[in-house]
């Protein structure tokens, strides 16, 4: 398996695209925390948005990067964990801190 060079001109869209994946990606986990902490289902729509934005900063970046094969199995798989990893963060903050407000209730 030959390692292809990248080019000099895709070195910059790659970290453009580097940077475009942070910032999208706070973005999301932002409008998606916001969204559901004020009950504001709205929000959720902008949140899958900015992780829409997201996920084609991140094939910009593996395209301009030249990942092949098996690292097309690992940003697949980042993409979905970050899709759903805040969705998983968010029942076990709720499951975490009903369970501790019904102690402080029966404390009283």
């Amino acid at each position: 398996m030959a390692v292809e060079p990248v080019a000099a001109g895709h070195i910059m869209i790659a970290t453009i695209a580097g940077a475009l994946v942070i910032m999208f990606g706070a973005v999301y986990a932002l409008l998606f925390a916001w969204s559901r902490v004020k009950s504001y289902p709205k929000l959720m729509i902008g949140a899958y948005l900015a992780y829409l934005l997201f996920a084609i900063s991140v094939v910009v970046m593996a395209y301009t990067l030249h990942l092949n094969g098996f690292w097309y199995l690992i940003v697949a798989v980042m993409l979905l964990g970050y899709l759903l990893a805040p969705h998983g963060i968010w029942y076990l903050c709720v499951g975490t801190h009903d369970g501790a407000s019904e102690e402080k209730q029966e404390e009283q």
